[in-house]
């Protein structure tokens, strides 16, 4: 079994979500009674945000690299950040912090793989990223935040006919849990990111 390193802080909510899901994979899929092994390195997410708010790429690089340096010097096989991998689908919106939606890196690559971008309205990306950053991250899930990132979810349905959403942010899957919304698949790529994980831990 390989050693995964995680590196975690960029949301806390979201490491403790990553972790309870590799563990629970991993029993699934082998039954024996084991458990997987982690080294966890948390982050300074203000940190992060700070290179990320002064666009310094390079920076921020750095830093997680580091981090990177860190569990591999602790011993871990491999390493983990974050992940968003879309399904089969062809027009889809992409939900995430301000950073992520305006970025061009998710258009480029999935523009590849014939699947169109949509990205929510500019008031809305606002909205998306202030409660991101001002609830989910410090684990506050409200239930009038979910119903307003689902009226968006609807708005896009009705005015761009999209096939699904990707959930490009960790926090996103833990107030908007549920495989669909009226019909339209939610990307959790969390969940989709810990499946790989535990498919390579096993190798």
């Amino acid at each position: 079994m390989k050693t995964l390193g995680i590196i975690g802080g960029l949301g806390p909510e979201s490491t403790v979500d990553y972790y309870q899901r590799i563990i629970a994979l991993y029993r699934q899929r082998t039954a024996d009674g084991h458990y997987p092994e982690f080294i966890v390195v948390s982050v300074d997410l203000r940190k992060g945000l700070d290179f990320m708010d002064a666009n310094d790429l390079s920076g921020t690089a750095d830093y997680l690299l580091e981090a990177i340096g860190r569990v591999a010097r602790a011993g871990a096989d491999f390493a983990i950040i974050s992940a968003n991998t879309p399904r089969k689908l062809k027009r889809l919106a992409l939900f995430g912090t301000r950073y992520t939606m305006q970025a061009n890196f998710y258009p480029k690559v999935l523009a590849r793989e014939g699947i169109d971008l949509l990205m929510p309205e500019r008031e809305d990306q606002d909205y998306i990223h202030e409660k991101y950053f001002s609830e989910l991250v410090p684990g506050k899930f409200l239930p009038e935040t979910r119903a307003g990132l689902l009226t968006i979810v609807d708005r896009m349905k009705a005015q761009s006919d999209i096939d699904g959403v990707i959930l490009a942010g960790t926090e996103l899957p833990l107030i908007l849990r549920g495989e669909t919304h009226n019909g339209i698949p939610l990307l959790d790529t969390t969940k989709i990111h810990c499946e790989a994980v535990v498919a390579e831990m096993l190798t």
